[in-house]
């Protein structure tokens, strides 16, 4: 199975998200999946990520090497989001194996729920945080000395966030919206 993360810019998500599924992969009994982040083209923003026509542009450039796609972008505060997503999906769902999902509120909060927090943050702060790339991702990766490595951090982070099934079931149970509800989707779509 081939599966294509497309990212709403790969150049920084691609060092959360292509670790965090590879290992959802593997603990929902798909190790084998060969899953890549989309990097042609290059999206370059939530903007383009939700227009129809660039969607379809990668869909088009992936689609005899690609079984499943997952659209990851974060939702920024933005309570439409989730609606728009699922009309993208309704435009791919005939012959395309085609899932969308708005992290809350950004994909690095994905990332933080499967790594060991400071003590002195509360995990409900940190969920409900709109801005939790600035307020805690970035002071992790800060206070770790990681903020000059690949990604920003997100390499170091991404990669401990994703090491064992574990800390997959930890995201799953702390993000139950998007991350949690993603993963049971991507179950129904590859058991039919």
């Amino acid at each position: 199975m081939n599966v294509l993360i497309i990212p709403e810019d790969f150049r920084k998500d691609q060092y959360l998200l292509e670790p965090l599924f590879k290992r959802l992969f593997h603990a929902i009994g798909r190790g084998s999946a060969k899953v890549r982040v989309c990097r042609d083209p290059l999206l370059g923003g939530v903007g383009e990520a939700l227009k129809i026509a660039r969607i379809r542009e990668v869909v088009r450039q992936h689609r005899g090497m690609t079984d499943l796609f997952i659209l990851c972008v974060d939702r920024d505060g933005v309570q439409g989001r989730r609606g728009r997503l699922n009309q993208i999906e309704a435009k791919f769902g005939n012959g395309c194996a085609f899932l969308a999902e708005n992290a809350w509120e950004e994909i690095e909060t994905w990332t933080l729920a499967g790594l060991r927090l400071p003590r002195n943050w509360n995990w409900a702060d940190v969920r409900a945080e709109v801005h939790v790339k600035e307020r805690y991702f970035n002071v992790l990766a800060e206070e770790r000395g990681l903020a000059d490595g690949p990604g920003s951090g997100r390499k170091a982070l991404g990669e401990e966030a994703a090491s064992n099934v574990r800390r997959i079931r930890a995201i799953r149970q702390k993000c139950p919206e998007d991350f949690d509800n993603l993963a049971q989707r991507i179950e129904a779509a590859l058991a039919s």
